[in-house]
């Protein structure tokens, strides 16, 4: 299984607004796809106080050939989707990851 870890940091005037996004068009988009088993919102609870609102999307692939397969065929247009609607308010670090093991 394949981790893609998505930090984004908000500016504060847009983070309810870009949560929202995330929440009712972004996440369902991709989801959409096919090519994911699970998505996650989580919000940074511990940070320091002057810094931005800070956010870990969490999508779970079930094999590297399908996080290719959106690298390539999706990607790009998604990314662009949160420019258009977002501009420079916010900043995304990526992180790709094997899941090793689960333990529930």
């Amino acid at each position: 299984m394949i981790l893609y870890n998505v930090t984004v940091q908000t500016e504060p005037e847009i983070e309810q607004d870009w949560i929202q996004w995330m929440q009712q068009e972004h996440i369902p988009e991709l989801l959409a796809t096919g090519l994911f088993t699970e998505a996650r919102l989580c919000r940074l609870t511990q940070q320091p106080e002057d810094s931005a609102p800070t956010y870990a999307a969490q999508y779970f692939f079930p094999d590297q050939t399908s996080y290719d397969t959106y690298l390539d065929t999706y990607a790009p247009a998604m990314r662009q989707k949160g420019i258009d609607r977002f501009g420079s308010r916010f900043v995304a670090f990526r992180t790709v990851l094997e899941v090793l093991s689960v333990h529930p």
